[in-house]
């Protein structure tokens, strides 16, 4: 009997040595799985998906050998990103990692206990995600992508000097755009720019609003919206009918038919925020999501689709060609 209980208290010993081996970081003997949760497919998103997927395999953390990824895509449908966020949760996800707005505050709802790094969103205080920027609390850090307002208001200005009305169009319901629609509305009064706004429920709207905005304005922007993004065709469709510019946020949207833009790189997005998952993972500096600063990336790269440029009779600013030739992306 005192030799059984010898081998209890040995193997329970061994198991405990085993489960935290790794002295305060989450990883253990067993392989950690990365759960992910994106609002849709569309090409910026897939971007950053990309680039998480590649910086993780790089900093040694390679799907199917020694991390596992369980990536959940909601297809645009928000009432799945609840059932896909619990799904994750109950499938003992090591950390997670959100996509947009939307899946980063499904998963918020979802746990309050495994560390949640976001990935591309604009505004995680507005949003209700975070209490600050430099201390976020709770179990939520991660990446913010804010494009440059300014610029981009300016670059519009050059290809467009004598248009008298801008619109803009924006999905209500996404906590992104909406933040950076009020940007875009502070910047252009300070420049003196007249800016009018549109706004769609859903993409089921996108064709009927653009067409009336393509009636009253001379150019459209476009600020980081999912919805609009995953629906580009049709915001193009109907401004090459009307002859008319679309200058979005996003890099894959000028590809899609946009003229220009100075966009975030939506990889590097993935590759900051698969930074961040491997710090916590790793428990280096004692990285935790609560003391972990957001990191901001508000960089543009220049970019230009001068083929749509010229389609429309664009005269294109020669400085701003150059710079995406060198710089940025020049889509022919």
């Amino acid at each position: 009997m005192k030799r059984m209980y010898t081998l209890i208290v040995l193997l329970v010993a061994f198991l405990g040595v085993a489960f935290f081996k790794e002295g305060g970081s989450l990883t253990t003997t067993s392989k950690p799985k990365i759960g992910v949760l994106t609002l849709m497919h569309h090409p910026a998103l897939d971007q950053i998906y990309k680039g998480f997927v590649d910086e993780l395999a790089k900093e040694g953390y390679k799907d199917g050998k020694n991390v596992t990824i369980e990536y959940q895509n909601a297809q645009g449908d928000q009432s799945n990103l609840k059932t896909m966020a619990t799904k994750l949760v109950n499938d003992h996800s090591t950390i997670l990692f959100g996509i947009t707005t939307p899946a980063s505050q499904a998963l918020a709802n979802a746990t309050t206990k495994i560390p949640i790094v976001l990935g591309a969103v604009t505004d995680p205080k507005g949003a209700g995600l975070i209490k600050n920027d430099k201390k976020p609390g709770g179990n939520i850090t991660g990446i913010s992508n804010q494009a440059p307002v300014a610029d981009q208001l300016r670059l519009v200005h050059q290809f467009m000097p004598n248009a008298k009305t801008l619109g803009i169009i924006y999905t209500s319901s996404d906590p992104s755009a909406e933040s950076e629609h009020k940007q875009f509305v502070a910047q252009a009064k300070k420049m003196g720019l007249n800016l009018k706004s549109y706004s769609i429920a859903n993409s089921n709207d996108l064709d009927q609003v653009s067409q009336q905005m393509l009636s009253e304005v001379d150019a459209v922007i476009v600020p980081t919206d999912n919805t609009i993004a995953g629906a580009m065709q049709t915001l193009v469709k109907n401004a090459d009918a009307a002859n008319k510019p679309v200058f979005p946020a996003a890099d894959t949207m000028v590809k899609d038919g946009g003229v220009a833009t100075y966009s975030i790189n939506q990889y590097k997005l993935g590759v900051a925020g698969a930074k961040v998952v491997v710090a916590i993972l790793k428990g280096k500096g004692k990285a935790k999501p609560e003391t972990t600063a957001i990191e901001y990336i508000r960089h543009g790269e220049p970019v230009l689709n001068l083929k749509q440029a010229n389609k429309l009779g664009l005269k294109v600013p020669k400085a701003f060609e150059k710079a995406a030739e060198d710089h940025g992306e020049v889509f022919k």
